[in-house]
């Protein structure tokens, strides 16, 4: 992803510095559930390290991963519009260190200080945008090599 996907860079530095002071380490050991599609999205995450899938449950015993999270990353954008449920579900990939934000506190701060909310949901935004973009490219890839083998 470029820069202008990442969270945390995007923010000028009093608003960056505003919700790094709700940020608390956590971290993830390998293979652990971080999020299933359908609970509540009460927080969310900057990845600092490590890896994390994000997956959809296509059967009661397949998931399939939709994208995959590193260093940077933002993990969870469900906690900003109701009715605050996660889409999909996360795992972590790797061992994980991630800044972790409760959604209540972010909203909180976004009507206090109103800049800082704009520019959070328009990074947001971006950020859906791109992995958008990039899942619709993994598809046309996957239906393009289908098409072909079919010939």
């Amino acid at each position: 992803m470029t820069k202008a996907t990442k969270l945390l860079p995007a923010l000028p530095p009093p608003q960056r510095e505003r919700l790094m002071a709700l940020a608390k380490e956590v971290s993830f050991p390998e293979d652990a559930r971080i999020f299933e599609a359908g609970g509540t999205a009460d927080r969310f995450w900057v990845i600092r390290s490590g890896a994390v899938s994000l997956d959809q449950r296509v059967t009661s015993l397949q998931r399939v991963t939709v994208a995959t999270l590193g260093s940077g990353d933002l993990l969870g954008w469900s906690w900003l519009f109701p009715p605050y449920q996660w889409d999909f579900g996360a795992e972590a990939f790797s061992p994980v260190r991630a800044y972790e934000f409760d959604a209540a506190e972010v909203r909180r701060l976004c009507d206090e200080d109103q800049q800082l909310g704009l520019i959070l949901l328009r990074q947001v935004a971006e950020i859906l945008a791109h992995r958008l973009e990039t899942t619709r490219g993994k598809l046309m890839e996957q239906y393009g090599m289908r098409r072909n083998s079919a010939l």
